[in-house]
């Protein structure tokens, strides 16, 4: 407890400036967190610096040691003891600079911090010079001439051996060094044209050529990954995306394969991990998280790097746009995932009219049950959808009951002329498997499943093409609201009308809900005004509201689509094969189960041992 007077106030205290060695001490404390923030730090410098090769050598988890090789530029003797000076650096010298950072290190604290808390030796050699020189943490203003390639080798050793109670915080070797391998894996991700060697305690773990983005990461993400990905490449005046994004059905049980960059930095951004888990919403299986490799690239003045001593953390100066970006982006890429992103293309099919082809030549009696229950659930829906002229939703829902229309009897196939990627119907196995051959082999399509994608998407196309109806609410609902609620509302008008919202400001601490979406008339108004709230004050649009109505969409698909034990004729499950050629996200079902796999023929011939 401190000193105070008789008072209560605190007794005179003298300010007195802190020695150089604790302040780099503290800095350090913000920017070397582990031996893997050492790492990082070092790996930067020397991409900065223009190295092609780097060689990264670990002992003990990095906490004995940490050992860089690159060869980039090198720096001239006459600057090494700038090098671990506090905030000496060559990559900015002006405001305008930082606003407009292209290199991955800025700050110049990283060496001298990381000199400051362990045993630094720098040794390094420009081009222009017949020798390297050497120049060491604990008598930075000696540099003396030494051996060495062009480049740069910084030998940190003994972390933390004058801050104890900072090495008591570190984990086992084997975490720390896994520590230092993840952020080895992050960086050579950003880098595949750059030569990466990682090794410890004498035995090489990693090494990965010069290579393109589609190898390096099949090499580091693996197999699994390389095998069940889409490309992705998209621009949109200054911003570019591009990398690949994993299948929804290749998803993870932890979110340990997700590695955005924005300029080829590593960040943490929760607005661009709330655009791609947003565009995987209605694909993903339970608490699964899927991979991705991606790579922003935006002006520098668009973004601030700035933000914390790490640069794990970035800003946008137009965060809705960066968001709606990446979001549209991702998302029409996983639209792509249908049999026809996976083999050749189909021919052109015509394009159902009411109900989808394979139900209309149904025999009455059969299609009863199915019409009934598919007819309820068009009225519930025209119902929610209450409108002066029906809206082309409510439309499609009441037209799934009408059986009537164009004959299936032209759904047949020539296997000599005609190439589908699902191939053609053999059987229907226990009521609920489609079998079907294709070039490849042997295709199994769960029929529900891919029934309730095809609904589903064709209600989602149906419910875009219309505008939000709005339900008036016969009392108005008050919300307590504080200034920054206030605010959202006053600045975004616009974009709640839109998105179906009639709020007013009634005083500086009331809102007013008057009106919400039709679709939603059964929600509670208040909760759903107050989620909408936050996230057009985040994210510049309401995923809860896409999440909520796609909800009931799939209920309805689920309800509507085909069940067990229906008994499909050869033209029908034809029918169903060329639905999924033709629908978006159609390998997987709204649950994010896969609706077909296929068996190679080289598959089945392991099964009975053929050719052994």
């Amino acid at each position: 407890m401190s000193q105070t007077t008789s008072n209560s106030l605190p007794a005179e205290r003298v300010i007195r400036p802190l020695p150089d060695q604790l302040i780099s001490q503290i800095a350090a404390g913000e920017v070397i967190e582990r031996p893997s923030a050492v790492v990082k730090e070092l790996l930067e410098n020397a991409l900065d610096a223009g190295a092609t090769q780097i060689t990264v050598r670990l002992e003990a988890g990095g906490v004995k040691r940490i050992a860089i090789t690159d060869n980039g530029c090198g720096i001239p003797p006459e600057q090494l003891p700038l090098s671990l000076a506090r905030h000496a650096t060559s990559k900015i010298a002006s405001l305008v600079d930082l606003e407009n950072v292209n290199t991955l290190g800025f700050r110049g604290e990283a060496l001298a911090s990381i000199a400051s808390v362990s045993q630094l030796t720098l040794t390094s050699r420009s081009h222009a010079q017949a020798h390297a020189w050497q120049i060491s943490g604990h008598s930075p203003d000696k540099a003396s001439p030494a051996s060495g390639a062009q480049g740069t080798v910084i030998d940190v050793q003994d972390l933390y051996f004058n801050t104890p109670a900072r090495r008591k915080f570190l984990k086992t070797e084997q975490t720390e060094f896994g520590h230092c391998a993840e952020v080895v894996r992050r960086i050579a991700l950003a880098r595949p044209d750059v030569r990466f060697t990682l090794s410890h305690n004498g035995k090489t773990v990693d090494h990965w050529q010069e290579s393109s983005l589609e190898q390096r990461s099949s090499h580091i993400l693996g197999d699994e990954f390389a095998q069940a990905r889409l490309p992705l490449e998209e621009a949109a005046g200054p911003l570019s995306l591009h990398g690949f994004v994993g299948l929804p059905t290749a998803a993870r049980s932890r979110a340990d394969s997700q590695y955005f960059y924005v300029n080829g930095r590593f960040v943490r951004d929760k607005l661009l991990t709330h655009a791609v888990r947003a565009a995987y919403q209605d694909v993903l299986h339970g608490d699964r998280f899927p991979s991705y490799v991606l790579r922003l690239d935006l002006d520098p003045a668009l973004v601030d790097v700035n933000v914390h001593p790490s640069k794990i953390e970035v800003r946008f100066r137009d965060s809705r746009a960066v968001h709606q970006f990446v979001f549209h982006a991702v998302s029409r890429t996983l639209a792509r995932t249908s049999a026809t992103a996976q083999g050749t293309a189909p021919a052109p099919m015509p394009a159902a009219s009411g109900a989808l082809p394979w139900i209309q030549n149904q025999p009455r009696q059969a299609s009863l049950g199915v019409a009934q229950n598919t007819f309820s659930y068009g009225e519930m829906f025209r119902g929610a959808l209450s409108s002066t002229a029906p809206s082309p939703l409510a439309a499609y829902a009441s037209g799934l009951s009408n059986f009537s229309g164009k004959s299936n009897s032209d759904v047949t196939h020539d296997a000599e002329t005609e190439e589908f990627p699902l191939g053609f119907a053999l059987a229907q196995l226990h009521g609920v498997f489609v079998l079907a051959q294709n070039r490849a082999g042997l295709v199994l399509v769960d029929m529900h499943a891919a029934h309730e994608r095809i609904l589903y998407e064709q209600f989602k196309h149906a419910l875009q093409s219309d505008s939000v109806q709005l339900q008036p609410l016969l009392i108005p609902v008050t919300l307590i609201a504080d200034p920054v609620d206030i605010g959202t509302v006053e600045e975004n008008s616009e974009v709640l009308a839109a998105l179906g919202f009639d709020m007013a400001v009634l005083s500086p601490t009331t809102l007013a809900v008057r009106a919400i979406p039709a679709l939603l008339a059964n929600s509670d108004a208040q909760a759903l005004a107050r989620d909408i709230l936050r996230d057009v004050r985040e994210y510049g649009g309401s995923h809860v509201l896409t999440e909520r109505r796609n909800e009931l969409l799939g209920t309805l698909a689920c309800h509507t689509a085909v069940r067990a034990n229906r008994q499909l004729s050869i033209p029908e499950m034809n029918a169903l094969l060329r639905q999924m050629e033709a629908t978006d996200r159609a390998d997987q079902c709204n649950h994010g189960r896969p609706t077909w796999v296929q068996l190679a023929l080289s598959d089945l011939d392991k099964l009975f041992l053929r050719g052994q």
